[in-house]
C-alpha cells in the first residue's frame, strides 16, 4: 500500500527545504506518481521518494519502481470476467 506524506514530512525525509522540495517537484518529480495535488494540499509518494533518493543518479533503476506503482494501481489491474 503506497503512503503519502505531506511536505513538512519530505523537508524531514530529506534533510532539505520547501524550496528545494519545488524544485525537485518541477525538474525532476512527476505529479501523479511522485506527488499527488488532490485539491490544495500537495501528497508525497513516501515509497518512490525514498526510491528516487537512493536510485536519482541512475534513472532507470527508478524508472523500475515507477514501474511497479503503475502497475499496482487499480486502473491498470486486469477485469475479471465472472
Amino acid at each position: 500500500m503506497t503512503t503519502f506524506i505531506d511536505k513538512h514530512e519530505v523537508c524531514k525525509l530529506l534533510k532539505v527545504g520547501e524550496r528545494t522540495i519545488a524544485c525537485y517537484r518541477q525538474e525532476q518529480w512527476y505529479l501523479g506518481i511522485h506527488y499527488l495535488k488532490p485539491v490544495q494540499k500537495i501528497l508525497y509518494n513516501k515509497e518512490l521518494i525514498e526510491d528516487w533518493m537512493v536510485n536519482k543518479h541512475e534513472w532507470s533503476v527508478h524508472m523500475r519502481a515507477i514501474n511497479a506503482y503503475q502497475a499496482s494501481l487499480p486502473s491498470n489491474q486486469k477485469l475479471r470476467r465472472s
